[in-house]
């Protein structure tokens, strides 16, 4: 974590549990591998890496299942 605070480290990987308690700045992008099941957990670690109305990219890796929270997730950023 210090080393990617410090940008000498330019990939972090973390679980859905570990992201919610990282706060750190000037993130571009974020890859999520499973969508989370509540609209708040998504945007929470969206928000805390400072990309939530700033520049930058969120890629989900969806698959049919996890359509209805995509659109939900859609709507709630609005």
């Amino acid at each position: 974590m210090r080393e990617f605070r410090s940008r000498s480290s330019r990939v972090l990987i973390t679980t859905d549990l570990l992201a919610r308690g990282i706060d750190v700045q000037h993130v571009t992008l974020v890859i999520n591998y499973d969508l989370p099941t509540q609209t708040e957990n998504y945007l929470h670690p969206i928000e805390r890496s400072s990309l939530f109305r700033r520049k930058g990219v969120a890629i989900n890796f969806v698959t049919k299942d996890d359509t209805r929270m995509l659109s939900n997730i859609q709507k709630f950023d609005e």
